[in-house]
């Protein structure tokens, strides 16, 4: 029996100007179960980026309701929503956003201080995320020593040391070249079959099929949302 993870009702999102009002989403309807692996497509403009934003609780709705593992997120202050961000969400952005003065270790590390985790406990989580992704070896690299490959990983690994509930992926692949796409994807497919819930934003096609369903977005509304069987990994370490 699955459960629902996310549940999204009549969401949107208006962003005022004194000039202008524009509407980045219009009546969301949308329920992830755990487990999934779902691809967000459309054209630039078409409200990709707001809806992640407003899954990950890094933005709130105008308007509608949002619950994230049965919990309603309306009323929390951003206080409340940092905490559950870093308890339950895990991201990976297009640029990577790993912090040049800190080693690997410590950039994946962060997220766990934040949490006040134990150290013993922080330095085996790090590791294993590390291993996870097979960048173990480079621990003590600081990220400018790093390929833009290489750097993903780690922000794979930062993602997921925290054993997050979903992990929100924007663009994953956008700054990398065929060869370390394919790596990255493979690496999200690894973990969704391992349990991980993924949303991830794609421009692309070809990467958007590894997801077992697919949403379009037109004009900040759902206008397709197709499941299908995800393709076999073209890429395997």
């Amino acid at each position: 029996m699955t459960t629902s993870l996310i549940t999204l009702s009549a969401i949107g999102r208006v962003f005022e100007t004194e000039e202008l009002r524009t509407h980045a989403l219009r009546g969301i309807d949308l329920t992830i179960d755990a487990g999934e692996f779902v691809a967000i497509q459309g054209t630039s403009g078409s409200g990709k980026s707001t809806l992640l934003a407003l899954l990950g609780l890094l933005d709130v709705p105008s308007e509608g309701t949002y619950s994230l593992s049965g919990r309603p997120t309306a009323g929390l202050d951003a206080r409340a929503r940092a905490r559950l961000r870093n308890e339950q969400i895990g991201f990976i952005f297009q640029s990577f956003h790993l912090l040049g003065d800190l080693t690997v270790f410590e950039n994946v590390e962060l997220p766990l201080v934040y949490r006040g985790m134990p150290r013993a406990e922080r330095a085996e989580r790090v590791k294993r995320a590390l291993d996870k992704v097979g960048m173990n070896h480079r621990r003590g690299h600081l990220p400018s020593q790093l390929s833009g490959g290489q750097q993903q990983r780690v922000a794979v690994a930062r993602a997921v040391c925290g054993d997050p509930t979903i992990l929100l992926a924007d663009e994953p692949t956008g700054n990398l070249d065929s060869a370390n796409g394919d790596a990255v994807m493979a690496l999200l497919v690894d973990l969704n079959r391992a349990g991980t819930t993924v949303c991830m934003v794609t421009h692309d096609p070809s990467h958007a099929r590894y997801a077992s369903r697919s949403l379009t977005l037109s004009d900040g509304q759902i206008v397709a949302d197709d499941a299908e069987p995800p393709r076999e990994l073209a890429w395997t370490r």
